[in-house]
């Protein structure tokens, strides 16, 4: 047998393997990436969970907000001083819960509107002044009883 003749007939064994091999190392990639990225989530809610509870909130569980916020905020930090975003943030957060016609604002609570100043201090400090402008013109009380 003749060594091309052999390189031949099992040429499909080394394309076959390099193939894998290449499947490998994308796989490979994208896990280390992935865990990357869990791991910086995971700290960004640990770093967060910190916060709150110095604040006087009871700790949150930090699998949730990493799962919930990720490693940017989500829609925390999604543009979080534009008009849109400050107006739905009103209707939908400081409001006293009906649906409709029933819907009406409400003196939200001084440490719940903090609590957002510290997720926005986390997850996207370049963009606290913009919600610390919304927030100052908001009138806030202590409504919730401790």
């Amino acid at each position: 047998m003749s060594p091309t003749r052999f390189a031949s007939e099992h040429k499909w064994i080394y394309v076959g393997a390099i193939v894998l091999l290449v499947a490998l190392v994308v796989i490979g990639l994208i896990q280390y990436s992935s865990l990357r990225a869990t791991n910086e989530a995971q700290k960004k809610a640990n770093q967060l969970a910190g916060k709150l509870e110095d604040a006087g909130f009871p700790r949150p569980d930090t699998d949730t907000i990493a799962r919930a916020l990720g490693t940017d905020g989500g829609l925390a930090c999604e543009d979080p001083g534009s008009a849109l975003r400050s107006a739905l943030w009103k209707v939908g957060n400081l409001a006293n819960g009906a649906t409709g016609p029933g819907m009406r604002p409400v003196i939200a609570d001084t440490q719940v509107v903090a609590a957002e100043l510290l997720v926005v201090s986390v997850y996207c400090p370049d963009k606290l002044d913009d919600v610390q402008d919304d927030i100052d013109d908001l009138k806030t009380d202590d409504t919730v009883r401790r």
